[in-house]
C-alpha cells in the first residue's frame, strides 16, 4: 500500500515539472499582434451582425409581401 502513494507522489511532481517545461516553451504574441487581431474580431463580428439583420428584414418583408 504504500508503494502506491509514493508512485502517486512521483506521478504528480513529474506531472507539474512536465506543465512547467511546456509552458516555458509557449510564444506569447506582441501587444501590436493582439491589437490587429481583437480589431479584425470586432470588425467581422459588426459586419456579420449588419448582414444577419439585413437578411431578416429581406425575408420578413418579403413574408409580408407573400402572406399579404
Amino acid at each position: 500500500m504504500g508503494d502506491t502513494t509514493k508512485n502517486e507522489q512521483a506521478g504528480k511532481k513529474s506531472f507539474v515539472k512536465g506543465m512547467k517545461a511546456e509552458y516555458r516553451k509557449i510564444v506569447w504574441p506582441s501587444k501590436d499582434t493582439v491589437t490587429k487581431q481583437t480589431i479584425a474580431v470586432l470588425v467581422s463580428t459588426i459586419a456579420l451582425g449588419v448582414v444577419i439583420t439585413v437578411l431578416d428584414l429581406v425575408i420578413r418583408l418579403g413574408l409580408d409581401v407573400i402572406l399579404g
